[in-house]
Parts: C-alpha cells; sequence; structure tokens
C-alpha cells in the first residue's frame, strides 16, 4: 500500500487546528490507514493508506479528510472553478497512441518547499497506483508562464522533434530520450511498437512534455512560480479526469484559485470539474449490512464526517459525493464510510446469532476424490505453474494452436502465456527428472485457461520402458468406474499420439479428454528417451450429475 510521508506541522497548518500527534496516531487508523512511522523529534509522519484512498495521497487531502473527521469542518468541501481562455486542442493523430487528455490551471499559488514536495510524492504516488506506472495516467506540472496558450497534444515522428527534456542539459530527440533518458528508460515499454509518440506544445510550438515519460526543462516548477499549467493524460477518461481532481484540489488547499480549461478535439469537453457525484443510499440496505438500526438523520450526520453532504429523503438518502472520491463504485462504498463516520469502535460486540460449520465445495471434494484414486493407482502427484509457453503447449506437443491468453510483458520465453493443457507441464517435470529411475508416474489436478475460460482438469503421465496403451486405457477406465462415469470410447486424431494409439472420452456425447501413447517426436521434443502414456481429462465435465455421490 502507498506510504504518503508529510511533516506533522504542516498538517495541522492544513487542518487549521492544533491536534496532538496522540490524537492523531489513534484517529487515523478509524479513517482507513495504518501509521507506517512517526519520528516526533522531527516531526515527520509516514502513514499508509488504503489503495482505493487516492485523494489521501497527499497531506492536502490528509489534512481535508481529518478536518471532517475529527468534527472541526463537516460536510462537502466545495472548490469554485472559474472559467478561461485557456485551450487544448486534442489532435486526431492521439487517438491509437494516447488518446485522452485533461487540463487545468491554478494560479495565485504559492509554491512554497513543502508543496513542491508534496506535489512530487503526490504524482509519484498517482503514477504507481491508479496510474499503472505511468501506462494508465501521466500527470505534468508546469510553469505557465513561461509558455502561450493554446496548447496542442499531438502525435509526431520520434525523430522529428528535440527538446531538452528534466534532468539535462543538451536537446534530445524523442527516440534519444526512450534510448538514452533514464525515465524514458524506465518507461519507454510504454509507448513500444507506437510509430507515432505523443507530445504536447504551445501556440509557439515549445515543447512542454513528452507524455508519459518526462516534461520539458522550458516549463519547470521552481518556487517563483504563482500560475501552473496542469495536463494528464491516458487511457482511460475516468481516471485521468480523477487524476486532475486530486491534483487540483490539493493546489486549492494550499490557497490555489482553479480555472478550467477547454477541450477541444477527439472529444469537447471543460476540465476540471470538481462538482459533487450523486448517489443514493436505501437506508433499510445501510443498517441491514452495518447490522445497525439508524436513521437517515444519524446516517446523514457519519457521512458528513467522512466529506459528504448527504440528507434523507423517505427511505433513501441523497448523497453528494467529493469529485476526488474516485474509489466509489457501488452504494455499498458509501455504505462503508457510514461506518466509518460512526466509528467502528461504536459498533459493540455481538454473539454470532447462527452456528455455521464450514465445509469443502462438491467439487473440491470430487478434485480429492480424484487425488485420492490416483494415488491409489499409484501416481505420484505433482503441482506446476500455470504459466507455460506456446511452444510447450503446442510446437513440442505436435498440436494445432489455439487461444490462449498471453503475458504481456513475459519475464523469460518459458512464461509467455497460461497453460491450455497439463500435459505439457507434467512432461516438462519428467524432463527435469530423467537423470531419476524409471518407471516414473506423474498426476496433476489443476487449473487451465481452455478457450480464454477457466476449468479443472486431471492429467497423467508414465514413463517406463514398456508403456502400453493398454495400461493407459485401463487406467482411464478405472478411473471412470471409481467414479461412477458412463463413458464411451471413439479413435482421437490428435497428433500428440501414436497414429491408432490414441483415445478420445466421450461423456453424454461430449468429449472429455484423451488418453494414449504419445508420439515419438513429442518424447524427444522433451528430451526424453523412453516410451510415454497419459491422459487429460476435464474434471468438471467428469464430474457433472455425479458431485452428489462423490461428496
Amino acid at each position: 500500500m502507498p506510504v504518503v510521508t508529510f511533516n506533522y506541522d504542516d498538517l495541522v497548518g492544513l487542518i487549521g487546528r492544533e491536534v496532538p500527534m496522540e490524537t492523531l496516531l489513534e484517529r487515523v487508523p478509524q479513517l482507513g490507514a495504518d501509521i507506517h512511522s512517526c519520528d516526533p523529534a522531527t516531526g515527520e509522519l509516514s502513514i499508509e493508506f488504503f489503495p482505493d484512498r487516492s485523494d489521501l495521497y497527499s497531506v492536502e487531502g490528509a489534512a481535508r479528510a481529518l478536518r471532517g473527521f475529527l468534527g472541526f469542518e463537516k460536510g462537502l468541501t466545495r472548490y469554485d472553478v472559474s472559467a478561461s481562455d485557456v485551450v487544448l486542442n486534442i489532435d486526431p493523430s492521439v487517438e491509437h497512441v494516447r488518446p485522452y487528455m485533461v487540463a487545468g490551471v491554478v494560479e495565485d499559488i504559492v509554491m512554497s518547499d513543502e508543496l513542491i514536495r508534496s506535489l512530487m510524492e503526490l504524482q509519484e504516488k498517482l503514477h504507481l497506483t491508479m496510474g499503472r506506472k505511468r501506462a494508465k495516467v501521466s500527470i505534468g506540472i508546469h510553469d505557465m508562464e513561461r509558455i502561450k496558450a493554446p496548447f496542442t497534444f499531438k502525435a509526431v515522428d520520434p525523430r522529428s522533434v528535440s527538446f531538452v527534456p528534466l534532468a539535462r542539459d543538451e536537446e534530445m530527440d524523442l527516440q534519444e530520450i526512450l534510448e538514452k533518458h533514464e525515465k524514458g528508460k524506465d518507461y519507454a515499454y510504454i509507448l513500444e511498437g507506437k510509430e507515432k509518440y505523443p507530445l504536447l506544445v504551445d501556440s509557439d510550438d515549445r515543447v512542454l512534455s513528452f507524455p508519459p515519460i518526462i516534461n520539458g526543462a522550458l516549463t519547470t516548477v521552481t518556487e517563483s512560480t504563482t500560475r501552473v499549467f496542469i495536463d494528464v493524460t491516458g487511457t482511460d477518461l475516468d481516471a485521468v479526469t480523477g487524476a486532475l481532481n486530486i491534483v487540483a484540489t490539493a493546489m486549492a488547499e494550499r490557497g490555489g484559485k482553479v480555472r478550467s480549461v477547454t477541450v477541444k478535439g477527439l472529444h469537447d469537453y471543460v476540465t476540471p470539474d470538481l462538482g459533487p457525484r450523486r448517489w443514493r443510499v436505501g437506508i433499510d440496505e445501510a443498517n441491514k449490512l452495518l447490522g445497525t438500526h439508524l436513521d437517515g438523520q444519524k446516517m446523514s450526520a457519519a457521512l458528513e464526517k467522512m466529506g459528504y453532504e448527504a440528507s434523507a429523503d423517505g427511505e433513501c438518502l441523497n448523497v453528494l459525493a467529493p469529485a476526488t472520491r474516485l474509489d466509489l463504485i457501488h452504494p455499498v462504498d458509501v455504505i462503508e464510510d457510514i461506518a466509518k463516520g460512526i466509528g467502528y469502535e461504536n459498533f459493540g460486540a455481538t454473539l454470532p446469532t447462527e452456528v455455521t460449520f464450514g465445509e469443502l465445495g462438491t467439487r473440491q471434494k470430487a478434485s480429492d476424490a480424484a487425488r485420492q484414486l490416483m494415488v491409489g493407482y499409484g501416481y505420484l502427484e505433482v503441482t506446476t505453474l500455470m504459466l507455460s509457453s506456446q511452444v510447450e503447449q503446442f510446437e513440442k506437443m505436435n498440436l494445432e494452436p489455439v487461444e490462449v491468453v498471453e503475458i504481456l510483458n513475459p519475464i523469460s520465453e518459458d512464461h509467455t502465456c497460461l497453460r491450455v493443457s497439463l500435459v505439457p507441464s507434467i512432461m516438462a517435470v519428467l524432463r527435469r527428472n530423467k537423470h531419476r529411475d524409471l518407471p516414473q508416474r506423474l498426476f496433476e489436478v489443476g487449473d487451465v485457461m481452455a478457450g480464454c475460460k477457466r476449468s479443472k482438469r486431471i492429467a497423467a503421465a508414465a514413463i517406463t520402458s514398456r508403456a502400453s496403451f493398454t495400461e493407459i486405457k485401463s487406467l482411464v477406465e478405472g478411473l471412470m468406474r471409481d467414479m461412477s462415469v458412463r463413458y464411451e470410447i471413439t479413435p482421437s486424431s490428435l497428433g500428440c499420439f501414436i497414429d491408432g494409439r490414441g483415445a478420445d472420452v466421450m461423456v453424454d456425447g461430449r468429449n472429455i479428454g484423451s488418453f494414449g501413447e504419445l508420439h515419438p517426436a513429442v518424447i524427444t521434443a522433451f528430451e526424453l528417451g523412453h516410451p510415454i502414456t497419459a491422459f487429460e481429462l476435464d474434471l468438471n465435465a467428469l464430474t457433472e450429475g455425479k458431485l452428489e455421490r462423490i461428496a
């Protein structure tokens, strides 16, 4: 979880009241956080906030929340957003590169050392969490006195534009930044495969930033900055607008005046929009979930402590939520804040009203029954990684490729996708144990992603000096018999088996798996040199209609 570090004196200054350190240490965890560290000598306080509360990733956001939670200032904090003549044009060229950008202006800001450090940490935390390491959201803050509106967000050829990036003194083109600049190396993967790169420029074609990689040195914010331009780019409109709201309100908490920017092009809107979001919550539903008997007035008072504006309307609450609360996706999230506003310490303790006993689900019982049978047949259970590769799943098994779930950034060529079959994983175990004595008989009960849908399978393989089709057929028939499943056996055309020595298992006209002698090409592909028999069955299909009997 993100840890936010700030100074105690700065925090209480933003709260506007003297709050003893002991009170903060006691009350902050009830807000949805954990005290990471506290140094009374220096006044440095580190708080670990829950990942969903991105509005608290700065001392300004924490102070806003604590003002209400500690009872100093209840209700919704409203911020005025006045119109400006600043325009941001979105060029159609960015649609398939980085489609969304929103912006805002903050004026009359006193860019103190505390605010600069807070903004840097806020950007870092937002980039890391909701920004998915800048891939989903990236934020830029610029000194507006050095640039001239209107601004343009466009995609350009990597070698066509050069500018001086932050932390450098010489000009570099976009491709050089990705290859030589430390930030470029860190985030180059985001633009991998793109023919053009996104760029934000002003009316004189001067570069503000190369999102999501690096800002230009031209617009570096200093302590003399009084007017800033905030840009947020990304791949999700809700996420980028939410991040803009969080950064803009953090500056507003320091006395800055927020002004809007008109965005034109692919999407037309005016940002930031700091108006409250409306929710409607059932009072009876809230009481049922919380185990309380509160009326609408008490619930409204609890929500006001949490920074909402709320009023009872018959059997429901009309709620206005802050524009910075990106974690609210369902009325139950508002109900959780009712509990926090009441105070978890005020709920008391009650004994359970019903006595229940947990037990395994029927499908888990079926899996356990299959495991016990395989152990009884003399097989040793293994557990392998669900990660595999197309080479192992298809090429080595002499099978036609099917749709798989691929890993976007695999760490090795052996782990490029989720497996669609268990047998290749068992074969890999046999390969790593080929120096062991024969026979070796292994099985696994595990999940696969067949057709991009998760299912549970059971598979086994035996490597012996005299492995035969008769042996594996007897094993499969014994498993089907002992699990009380009616089945039929038909010839298989799978390329992993020797022609004429493979079979499919049919249950109610449905193919649930196959078995047979593996083809010599498959055996040698896994660097093995003895006959191998194997089977793989869909365990869910195998036990449908038989679960109660197995249980």
